[in-house]
C-alpha cells in the first residue's frame, strides 16, 4: 500500500483511540466512506450511514418523541447517531441547523430531545466527509464544528500502480469481501483508557501550549487555535504514542500530530489568503520558531 494511505489509516486510528472525531475532506470517489465502514467492521461496532442533504432535519440526526395512542405517552425514538461509528456523508451539504444538531453528541457523547438527555453509545466517533467548499450547493462549517473534529485529514488519489490492484480485486469480486473484526468495542474502551495513561512530560506540555499560542500571535493567521487545539493535540500524541508501544510521549509524537490536529483550527488572515499561502505553510514556520525539547 501507498505510504500516504497508510499515514491516513493511521490518523484514523488515533482518532479512535483518542476517542475523537475524524473529518475526512476530499473529491468524491477517493475511498472516504469505505474507510468509515472498515473502521466499524474491524471493531465489531455498530455502523450507521447518514447522507446529509440540503433537507435533512436535526430530528433524523438526533432523533424526536412521538406520541403513542395507545399508551398516552410520548416515546422515543432513536436517531441515526445512537449507534458506535457514525459516517456524516457529506456533512458540508446540509444545513447549519442540522450541522449543530451533532454539537451535543460529539462533545458531550449525548443528545437531549424535548428535555430529556440520552446517552450515546461507547465507544462513540462520527468520521464526517465534504467535498472541498468551491462545490456548488455545500455550507462551510462553521469554527464550532470544525473545532469539535479531533483532526482533519485527506485520503488523495492512489497511484497508478495501486488503482490497477484496486481494479483487479474489484473484477476479481473482493472489494465487497467483509472484513474480520480484530478487536471489539470493550478492547477498545480499554485501549482508549490505556492512551490516557501514556505519561507527557512538563516539557512536552509547554512545547504543544507554545505552538498553540504562536497561531494567536502570527500575522499570518486571522484566528489561532483554541484551548480545545491544545488538549486535542496532547491527546492525538498520547495515542499516537500508544500505537509506537510506547508509555510516554517524545517530540515526535507532537510534531506528527501538529498538521492534521491545527490545521483546520485556524483561519488565515485575508493578507495571506490573497498571497496564496497555504495553512501548512504557516504551521511549518511556527514550528521552526520553537527549540524543539531534549527528553533526558
Amino acid at each position: 500500500m501507498e505510504h500516504q494511505k497508510k499515514i491516513v489509516i493511521e490518523y484514523a486510528i488515533v482518532a479512535l483511540l483518542s476517542g475523537g472525531h475524524l473529518l475526512l475532506e476530499d473529491v468524491p470517489g477517493v475511498g472516504k466512506t469505505t474507510l468509515a465502514k472498515i473502521i466499524a467492521q474491524t471493531i465489531n461496532c455498530g455502523f450507521t450511514r447518514i447522507q446529509f442533504t440540503p433537507d435533512t432535519l436535526p430530528s433524523d440526526v438526533t432523533g424526536l418523541s412521538i406520541y403513542n395512542m395507545q399508551t398516552g405517552k410520548f416515546e422515543f425514538s432513536k436517531g441515526a447517531i445512537m449507534n458506535n461509528i457514525i459516517l456524516a456523508d457529506e456533512i458540508n451539504r446540509t444545513s447549519p441547523k442540522t450541522q449543530a444538531s451533532l454539537l451535543e453528541a460529539m462533545e458531550e457523547k449525548q443528545v437531549t430531545v424535548d428535555g430529556v438527555t440520552y446517552p450515546l453509545e461507547r465507544p462513540f466517533m462520527v468520521i464526517a466527509t465534504q467535498n472541498p467548499i468551491d462545490y456548488l450547493g455545500t455550507y462551510n462549517l462553521p469554527e464550532a464544528q470544525l473545532d469539535r473534529f479531533l483532526m482533519k485529514i485527506s485520503i488523495g488519489y492512489p497511484q497508478a500502480s495501486d488503482e490497477k490492484q484496486m481494479a483487479e480485486r474489484f473484477l476479481q469480486k473482493e472489494l465487497t469481501k467483509k472484513l474480520t473484526a480484530v478487536v471489539d468495542g470493550k478492547t477498545i474502551l480499554l485501549m482508549q483508557e490505556e492512551v490516557e495513561d501514556v505519561k507527557v512530560s512538563q516539557d512536552l506540555i509547554t512545547f504543544v501550549t507554545k505552538i498553540v499560542a504562536e497561531t494567536r500571535k502570527d500575522t499570518n493567521i486571522a484566528l489561532g487555535a483554541s484551548p480545545r487545539a491544545t488538549l486535542a493535540l496532547i491527546r492525538a500524541s498520547q495515542a499516537h504514542a500508544y500505537l509506537q508501544s510506547r508509555e510516554y510521549c517524545i517530540p515526535d509524537d507532537i510534531l506528527k500530530m501538529v498538521y492534521p490536529v491545527i490545521s483546520h483550527r485556524i483561519i488565515l488572515s485575508p493578507e495571506a489568503r490573497l498571497s496564496q499561502m497555504k495553512v501548512e505553510k504557516v504551521l511549518k514556520n511556527i514550528l521552526s520558531k520553537i527549540p524543539v525539547p531534549v527528553l533526558s
